[in-house]
């Protein structure tokens, strides 16, 4: 060990300000090791025998840092005596895994280098929290990899005591489940007016990495009451195709999403006599108008074809789009068009068509919605969009029993701000160590 501390005290001279680095001993690995025993035929242990990333680095030196503004692969190799012509090999060879001039500040490495060597062995890059890319200096082999992951599933509820993004927050519950949830209520619930005592419960994945949640599942179950009126979604498979039902075996999908931005708030409504703020008259508002910071993703509310996808003095940049015989749909004051949005694209459902701006007549950063049905613009928010198909007749019985196995875990869910851990597993899709 104190060969190894010797070891390191040396590269740290050699390091310079090029990078700022954290040393210590294998326990502060972000990835834990894996520590081999050998036992022999008379049951005494031999030497043991340390993984790291996959790679066994018994005997080596191990620098841990991160990468300063600015830094290359080069000027991170360098001081551990790597050549340039290695250096350009990797370079030009990694491009196919993971392109070097990708290399971020902030990001985690790790220097893998032989006593018996000034040059290092193995160059180990961090893109996220849930992979690695292994640069072998020696082989000029490179590789990705996932770190080992567990997937906990989770089961949370709560009472609704100022809005339902708070609520949830409070609960440790993601941005990303808080809007699938939303999606899926969008139609059956008014999140605008939500009654302090309305009850949530949601079932949900996430997958961990060194104790930080990296990424999360679709909802896999939901209840929500909202002023004592239960609403249950029930996930069940009918024609190759997993959606959500209520206790009645109704859908929960429908042609068109509730709102073309992710949970947020309505600034102004339909109204045929509201006095506009640019240009000071009373003159119908024939849209609804969601407040939003500048460059939030707007998405279409149903599939379609783009008719226009422009700019004018009035709607700013723009785009508007046939659903079908029915229903058009329109989208103002864009900051941008989406990249690949112009007449004649077809687009599908919650597809991003362009980001929220104040382009056009308009005073700050929202977006104006319009809603054309038979050629007429009505009030999207009073709409009544006809649901998809129900459970089918011959899918009764198995739907029941779904449902009976959904309401008994629902009703297991505390909603006193519990958080239920429910299982913890393995990842079993993670990508096996080389």
């Amino acid at each position: 060990m104190n060969n190894k501390r010797i070891g390191i005290a040396a590269l740290i001279l050699t390091l310079g300000v090029g990078a700022m680095v954290q040393f210590g001993n294998l326990n502060s690995s972000p990835i834990k090791e894996e520590v081999i025993v050998a036992v022999d035929s008379t049951g005494i242990e031999q030497e043991k025998q340390v993984f790291l990333y996959g790679i066994n680095v018994t005997g080596l030196s191990i620098v841990e840092g991160t990468v300063s503004k600015n830094q290359t692969l080069g000027s991170i190799l360098t001081p551990f005596n790597v050549p340039y012509q290695i250096i350009d090999e990797i370079a030009k060879k990694s491009k196919e895994v993971f392109d070097v001039r990708w290399i971020s500040a902030n990001k985690k490495f790790t220097i893998l280098q032989s006593a018996d060597s000034p040059q290092a062995q193995f160059f180990i890059y961090e893109p996220n929290p849930a992979e690695y890319v292994v640069f072998n200096l020696d082989s000029m082999e490179i590789y990705k990899a996932e770190k080992p992951a567990i997937v906990r599933k989770r089961e949370i509820g709560g009472v609704i005591e100022t809005s339902l993004y708070v609520d949830m927050v409070k609960q440790g519950i993601s941005p990303e489940i808080i809007d699938q949830f939303a999606d899926l209520y969008g139609w059956s619930v008014d999140f605008q007016r939500l009654q302090k005592g309305d009850l949530f419960k949601v079932v949900f994945e996430e997958k961990i990495i060194d104790d930080q949640v990296v990424s999360v599942s679709e909802v896999q179950l939901a209840y929500f009451e909202h002023m004592g009126q239960p609403f249950h979604a029930i996930p069940f498979e009918q024609n190759g195709q997993v959606s959500f039902f209520d206790q009645h075996g109704n859908s929960f999908k429908k042609a068109f999403l509730r709102d073309p931005l992710k949970y947020t708030r309505i600034s102004s409504k339909y109204n045929l006599k509201r006095f506009h703020p640019v240009q000071k008259r009373y003159k119908p508002h024939l849209g609804t108008d969601y407040a939003a910071k500048t460059g939030t993703e707007i998405r279409t509310v149903g599939d379609g074809t783009v008719v226009e996808a422009r700019y004018s003095a009035a709607n700013g940049n723009y785009v508007k789009i046939k659903h079908n015989g029915t229903y058009t749909t329109q989208y103002l004051h864009m900051s941008k068009i989406g990249k690949g949005i112009k007449a004649g694209t077809r687009v599908s459902q919650g597809q991003v068509i362009g980001y929220v701006g104040s382009t056009g007549l308009a005073t700050g950063p929202h977006l104006c919605f319009r809603f054309w049905k038979n050629g007429k613009q009505e009030d999207w928010l009073k709409e009544k969009i006809p649901p998809s198909e129900p459970v089918l007749e011959a899918n009764i019985s198995s739907f029941n029993a779904k449902r009976d196995e959904s309401l008994r875990l629902l009703a297991e869910i505390s909603t006193t701000g519990e958080k239920k851990l429910v299982a913890e597993m393995p990842n079993q899709t993670q990508t096996a160590e080389q």
